[in-house]
């Protein structure tokens, strides 16, 4: 092994099982010559698959299995990088997730205090963008869903973080202001400063909508949506969903609906998010609600899944030796 190379070991959040969750030291793998080892500052906790995971609702998924390390929305700097890594220690970077704990499975594997991972899966980011790293895996999945900016996004489901920054990247389109459906009255403020609409559906009398982008993750959503679509409209499944999503066919044979489902965001999505974060169009701010010590992951996990004032925890790993 290269005597240069850092300690190989971290303190990683482990879901033993549903419901069940540690903080363990665990050996990494050795870095190969195209790998960096990173130091993480912060990760967040997602809401959609993450919960799945924490509460044994996944489905059947590539890398499922217990016990694993779950994460792919981290933020730390390189503190090795291999001779053909092409980054440079010191470099703060974006981590969507590792897979270099042995035994333990990675899914998504970034909620560790040090990881191992491939160079070209990471991204540089500014210093300047500190905690609201974090944020950059849902601004790119909400980015995927839509393809960016678009003045045909009119109606978003669900006031989440993912929510917001659909809303806040569709609002980009020249002359667009989408509609959001929100049913908690809790998480209806949060838009001010940005050109959307937050409302319950009763509150919204409209039946002629053009594209509807669900990130619910409600498997029983799609009839109400269908009822308000134009003829020839498109609902977009954005959200995970781990129940089995149906409709009923005559209502969406009468609009000649088309849906579409979005996956998870790629490269390409990450750098025009990161475009728009450096020329000031597409703002973070007011999305990380909640912050815990690393050494409190349980607890902070718990208030994620359960706390609906909580938009986005994240975790502080800064002071993990």
């Amino acid at each position: 092994m290269n005597p240069d190379t850092p300690k190989l070991e971290a303190l990683a959040v482990v879901l033993e099982e549903p419901e069940r969750l540690s903080l363990q030291r665990l050996a990494l793998t050795p870095p190969g010559d195209a790998d960096v080892v990173v130091d993480i500052e912060w990760s967040g906790i997602s809401t959609g698959t993450e919960r799945l995971l924490w509460s044994g609702r996944m489905p059947p998924f590539p890398g499922m299995g217990y016990p694993l390390v779950p994460g792919y929305e981290s933020v730390g700097h390189v503190i090795y990088a291999g001779p053909q890594a092409g980054l440079a220690v010191g470099q703060r970077v974006f981590v969507p997730g590792a897979l270099c704990y042995g035994e333990v499975r990675g899914l998504f594997g970034g909620a560790a205090s040090r990881v191992v991972v491939p160079a070209a899966r990471l991204m540089p980011v500014e210093d300047s963008l500190g905690e609201q790293g974090v944020l950059l895996a849902l601004a790119a999945t909400a980015y995927h869903a839509i393809a960016g900016p678009s003045p045909h996004v009119e109606l978003i489901v669900g006031h989440g973080v993912l929510g917001r920054l659909l809303a806040r990247i569709a609002a980009l389109g020249e002359g667009t202001r989408p509609v959001v459906w929100e049913t908690n009255p809790v998480r209806h403020a949060g838009a001010e400063g940005y050109d959307y609409d937050v409302m319950t559906p009763d509150e919204d009398p409209r039946r002629d909508y053009r594209t509807i982008c669900d990130m619910s993750g409600d498997a029983k959503i799609l009839d109400s949506l269908v009822a308000r679509m134009a003829r020839g409209g498109e609902i977009v499944l954005a959200g995970f969903y781990h129940e089995p999503v149906s409709f009923t066919f005559p209502p969406a044979f009468m609009r000649e609906a088309r849906f579409r489902i979005a996956a998870e965001f790629q490269p390409s999505d990450l750098a025009a998010v990161r475009s728009l974060l450096e020329s000031g169009r597409l703002s973070l701010d007011g999305l990380i609600t909640h912050r815990v010590p690393a050494a409190e992951a349980d607890s902070a996990y718990r208030t994620a899944f359960g706390d609906p004032t909580c938009l986005k925890m994240i975790l502080d790993w800064r002071s993990i030796a």
